[in-house]
Order: structure tokens, then C-alpha cells, then sequence
């Protein structure tokens, strides 16, 4: 385990990693989205935001006299002449509403029945007609020249954003108080209410109706980068995707069809719907499933009555928007998470499952904030939260990259498997500031050396001095990987290997299976030798005896040596007591592999281990003796069978 310390270390390592990448993504992703790099996508999460909200019952205030195909078949002409609108406009007015608006154009006389048209709306103040203003691409189409009351015409104008969508409302244009054909007739509903627009008593640069604020869009409100913001604009908060409205038709008016009570109050839009008047227009709702991508214009300008009286009432809040730094902290936010998951998280699967969890957790609060009108970035949050994951991962990989290089630097390729992957899942509680830390542990040392090798070595050309021991300590080696050891080092034809490292071993059931790990590698080696001095004499080489010393004793592990040039250190009384049996009387080599262990060892053997005392001795470099014994096997060998005699009592 790391102590206080090192875990200390390791947090402001994970915070630094995840600030310096949150930091980086987030600036580049705030500098691309201020560049407008992301506007399209961000407007594109609006309407799909759009779309997911559950939609507002029809407005019962609001009637739509459609013209329709078949409004133009049955009169037999196309524009209508101006007679049929003053029969219209008269047949609705016998019925009171509260407004009447014609978002057909009427600039020039289309007889017969002009000046019955014109004399209709100077008659009543409730009736409300179109104009165009100029602008870049259109030229500017006036209101009829008859009319006597300019306080009857509004602009039809309407602010497109790229790809043709409607997306805002313009209530009045710039440099003058000219209001916009939907806000006329919201006025002329709310006046029998007694609320008229004034500016807000907190900024009498802010137009206030009743209870409402209307705030005017800027070019950077939203997700908008440097849009055109002239006029006084507002977003557009539509009701629904369609049947926000109660319709009739043109025919159904003139033939008096239409029933009082659906006229009385109301404010009633008279406008085209029909393909012919090529008056349809995109809205959020087009990318969505809708089987009629385009929303009539009229339909459109309804929408916008609606919103200003629902506003004005107190009925439904207009849309708003965070200061600009309030969402630089949101996407600062959630790369800081997306941080934190790549980080703390190492399964894949695990981390993917996590990101969708997350990536649902910001649909769902921006889906809820847009249910009560809030509008907040969602694609730059998104791309910080994958981004930052990505730089992190990125990093991480890198750094296991280096980490596992250093681990095999410091420990070699001569681990088992198991040792291996338990290695590479505890990297972080091995590696402190690129060395592995030192610490105490209980340990079993393996020591080996062949009997007479620097003899027989004179007597070889090099090649074959070189073939032949690689090939026995190719051997060794893999008895050593199969019992879960590592090899520390090589010593010429000597090894140093190692059980129950780098990870501590601190369970008492742990650290007996490290000792007998190692006493049966030393036992496996003896075997694999005795194969291959087979093979060596068949080839005409001289067969070789080995010796073998075994201690479990406390240790201290970690990295030796500079950041050039770093092994992997084994330290303590341990290590001398095995190099020491492993040397101890050298001339007594009873068979091809003499195995020699303390009575350290001994005690974590279970009774199926045979073994001779060879006593109380004296090793070099020692002060106090040392009780040793030879492991000859264990009771199933036929090869202890004749030294059972010789056993020591397991119970002692």
C-alpha cells in the first residue's frame, strides 16, 4: 500500500493531469465556439431540444383563416381581388374579435372592390395589415396608400438564420418604434386588458409588456456567434410542431359557416397556406420525422402572437440564456468530469458505459432546463467532456506505455504471467516520481550456481560456451516464471530469483506459499538440469551439478541506481543467508542439484517436503548460526524413497 505520503502524491498528480487537460480542451473548445465553429451544431441541439419537449394545448385565443388550394380553385384567381377580403373582413368583424390581421400584401389595387377593401379597415382600428421593409435581398413592398391610420401596419419581416430556419421573432425594427405585424395584434389583444408596452422600469432600454421583460437578442445570446441582431429580437418559443391553432378556411368564412363563439375574442390571422402562395418556411421542427418539413407563414406569425401574449400574462416565460461566463464555467465543468472518468477509470468497458451515464446526465439537465425555458450550451460541454477524456486516456496510455517500459527495465522479462498482470494492475502503488519506492517485505530468495562451471568454461570455444549456457539458463528461467518467481539478476551461470515481490505479501497463508514456491522451482530446476545433462552428453558436452540456497526472510525491494541505469534491489539479511547457503560447503554435492534452506524456510513446508538436518553451521559473514537442511524431495518421490530413514519429524 502507498503510504500518506506517496498518496498524496499520486491525487495532485491525477488533479494536475486532469486541470492542465480540462484547461487546454476547454480553451480551445471556447475559442472555436467564439469563432463560431460549433454554431451549426449548437443550433441543431436547439431544435432537437425543441422537439423533445412535450409541446403547449392549442391557443384558444388565436383563430387561423387559412387560404387554401382550394380557396384559390373556388374563386377561380390568384391574388384574390381586394372585394373577397373586405367580404371577409366583414363577415369576421359581425363577430367581435379582439384583433384581425391580413398577412397578405395589399400595396397595389386588385379589383374590383378596392375602395370597399380600404374603407373596411379605416372603419375598425381591430384590423391590422402587412408591409415589407427593405432590406439587403428584398426590396421593400408598402402598405396600401389609402389607409388613413399607419398605426394599422405592421412589418411581416422575419429573421432567417443560415439554412433558411426560423428560429426568432422580430417584434420592431431598428432606429424607430416600427412594429412588427405579430406585436401589433398582441397589443390589440392586451389593450382590453389594460396592458400596453412601455419601457422596463430596470432598463428603459428593454421592452416590458404586462409581466414580461422582452430582453432583446444579441449577437452572441445562446449558442449565436456574431448573428445579426438588428432590430429588437427575441427566440422564437414556439407551441408545438402543428395544430397550435384553431383553422377555417376562406371559403368557410364567406359562406358563413363559421360559428360565433370560434371569432368572439379571438384574434384571427388571415393568411395563405396554400403551396401555390410559396409563403412556407423552416423551423426547429423541420429536421425532425414531421411529414410536412415547412410551416406556413401565417402559421408562423401566430406563433409569435402567442408567445408575446402568453409572456405579457404571465402564462409561459420567455426564453433565457447564462452571462457568457456562467457557460464557460458549464463547459469548463464537464471537461473537468470527463477528466475525472478517464483518470480514475482503467476498464474500457467500464469508462464507456461511464461516458454514456454522462453524456445522458447533460442531456438530461439541459432537456430539463429547456422544458422551463433555459437555454445553455449543449455541444461545447459535450466535446470538452470527450475531449478531455480523450487528452486523458492519451496521457494515461502514454504513461503505461513508459510505466510498463520502466517496470520491464527494472524487472526484466523473467516474471511469471500472473506476476506480470498482477504487476501492470498495481502499477500506480509500485511507481512513485519513475522509480518503484522501497519498502519491507517478507520474501523467499533463490540462489543458484553450477559446480564447477569456471572449469569447464576454459575448456569451450566461445559460441558454444555461449549456446550452452543459454540453453540452462533458458531452462531455469522457466522454472522460475512457473512458480511465480522473478529472476533478479544473472550472475554469469549464477541467478538470483526472487518470491513474493514486487507486491506484498503481509498474509502469513501468502508468504508459505512463496517459500514453497521457491523450494519446488529449486526442486523443478534440478529435474530440468538432469534433462539436460541428458541431452549435453548426447551431444558430447560435459554434464553439469548445481546448487541451490533458499531463505524467507524480511527484505527491502525498490529501485537501485540512477534514471540511466535503475535495477531492481533486494536488500537484507535474507538475501545474504541464501547467497550464503547456496555457496556453503561446496564440495558436498550429493546429487545434480543440492538444494540448501534455513529453518526460516522450513517452517512454511508442509509435511509432504523431505528433508535432512545438516545442523546448527556458521556462515560466512554471519555472527550467529545458522540451523540448515537439504531438501531431497517430496514423499512421493521415488528418488527420497531410500532417505526416508533420514526424515525429520514435520511436527517439530
Amino acid at each position: 500500500m502507498l503510504n500518506f505520503s506517496q498518496q498524496v502524491r499520486v491525487r495532485f498528480s491525477a488533479l494536475g493531469v486532469v486541470a492542465i487537460a480540462s484547461l487546454i480542451v476547454t480553451t480551445l473548445i471556447v475559442a472555436i465556439r467564439q469563432l463560431g465553429g460549433v454554431q451549426g451544431l449548437q443550433l441543431a441541439a436547439y431544435d432537437r431540444l425543441v422537439q423533445l419537449r412535450p409541446g403547449v394545448s392549442p391557443d384558444p385565443r388565436l383563430l387561423i383563416v387559412e387560404i387554401t388550394e382550394q380557396d384559390i380553385q373556388t374563386q377561380g384567381q390568384w391574388p384574390l381581388p381586394d372585394g373577397v377580403f373586405a367580404k371577409v373582413l366583414g363577415q369576421l368583424l359581425v363577430h367581435q374579435p379582439r384583433a384581425v390581421g391580413l398577412d397578405i400584401y395589399r400595396d397595389l389595387p386588385m379589383e374590383p372592390g378596392r375602395q370597399a377593401l380600404i374603407a373596411r379597415i379605416n372603419a375598425s382600428d381591430r384590423i391590422v395589415v402587412v408591409t415589407k421593409h427593405e432590406t439587403d435581398t428584398t426590396v421593400a413592398i408598402p402598405p396600401p396608400a389609402e389607409l388613413k391610420n399607419s398605426a394599422q401596419v405592421g412589418f411581416n419581416d422575419v429573421a432567417v438564420d443560415p439554412g433558411g430556419v426560423i428560429r426568432r421573432s422580430l417584434l420592431y425594427q431598428s432606429g424607430a418604434y416600427f412594429q412588427s405585424f405579430s406585436l401589433l395584434l398582441a397589443l390589440r389583444y392586451l389593450r382590453d386588458f389594460g396592458i400596453t408596452d412601455q419601457p422596463s422600469p430596470t432598463n428603459p432600454e428593454h421592452l416590458q409588456i404586462g409581466k414580461a421583460v422582452f430582453e432583446p437578442f444579441q449577437p452572441n445570446s445562446g449558442n449565436y456567434v456574431n448573428s445579426d441582431a438588428g432590430g429588437y429580437q427575441i427566440l422564437l418559443n414556439y407551441r408545438s410542431a402543428r395544430d397550435s391553432f384553431k383553422t377555417v378556411t376562406l371559403t368557410q368564412v364567406l359562406q358563413g359557416k363559421v360559428e360565433a363563439d370560434i371569432v368572439r375574442d379571438r384574434i384571427v390571422l388571415i393568411g395563405t397556406t396554400a403551396e401555390s402562395g410559396k409563403d412556407f418556411f423552416y423551423t426547429p421542427y423541420s429536421s425532425g420525422l414531421m411529414d410536412r418539413q415547412r410551416m406556413p407563414g401565417i402559421c408562423i406569425h401566430a406563433h409569435m402572437v402567442s408567445q408575446i401574449l402568453d409572456a405579457a400574462l404571465g402564462q409561459r416565460a420567455l426564453f433565457w440564456d447564462w452571462p457568457e461566463p456562467f457557460e464557460i464555467i458549464w463547459i469548463a465543468a464537464w471537461a473537468v468530469l470527463g477528466g475525472v472518468l478517464a483518470w480514475g477509470i482503467r476498464n474500457p468497458l467500464v469508462l464507456l458505459l461511464s461516458y454514456g451515464v454522462a453524456i445522458a446526465l447533460l442531456l438530461g439537465i439541459c432537456l430539463l432546463l429547456f422544458w422551463h425555458q433555459g437555454w445553455v450550451p449543449l455541444v461545447s460541454p459535450l466535446l470538452t467532456l470527450l475531449g478531455t477524456g480523450v487528452v486523458v486516456v492519451a496521457y494515461t496510455a502514454q504513461q503505461a506505455q513508459r510505466q510498463q517500459q520502466m517496470v520491464m527495465r527494472l524487472l526484466g522479462q523473467n516474471t511469471s504471467p500472473e506476476v506480470a498482470e498482477t504487476l501492470w494492475q498495481r502499477r500506480d502503488e509500485l511507481l512513485d516520481g519513475g522509480k518503484l519506492p522501497g519498502q519491507m517485505i517478507t520474501a523467499t530468495l533463490l540462489f543458484t550456481d553450477l559446480q564447477g562451471f569456471s572449469t569447464i568454461s576454459e575448456q569451450l570455444s566461445p559460441d558454444v560456451l555461449l549456446e550452452w549456457l543459454n540453453q540452462y539458463l533458458d531452462e531455469m528461467t522457466q522454472a522460475v516464471q512457473a512458480h511465480k518467481g522473478i529472476i533478479n539478476k544473472f550472475m554469469g551461470d549464477g541467478i538470483m530469483a526472487v518470491f513474493g515481490v514486487p507486491i506484498a505479501h503481509e498474509s502469513e497463508v501468502a508468504i508459505a506459499e512463496d517459500a514453497q514456491n521457491g523450494v519446488t522451482c529449486a526442486l523443478e530446476m534440478g529435474q530440468r538440469l538432469e534433462s539436460l545433462n541428458t541431452l549435453w552428453l548426447q551431444q558430447g558436452l560435459p554434464p553439469m551439478q548445481m546448487r541451490a540456497g533458499i531463505s524467507t526472510g524480511a527484505v527491502i525491494v525498490g529501485s537501485v541506481g540512477s534514471k540511466s541505469r535503475l535495477e531492481y534491489g533486494v536488500l537484507g539479511d535474507g538475501v545474504n543467508t541464501a547467497s550464503r547457503l547456496e555457496s556453503l560447503d561446496k564440495q558436498r554435492q550429493p546429487s545434480a542439484c543440492r538444494i540448501l534452506i534455513a529453518k526460516e524456510t522450513l517452517q512454511y513446508l508442509p509435511d509432504n517436503y523431505v528433508v535432512e538436518a545438516w545442523g546448527a553451521l556458521t556462515l560466512k559473514g554471519k555472527m550467529e548460526q545458522v540451523e540448515v537442511y537439504q531438501v531431497l524431495g517430496t514423499a512421493v518421490d521415488a528418488a527420497a524413497s531410500d532417505c526416508l530413514e533420514r526424515l525429520i519429524p514435520r511436527s517439530n
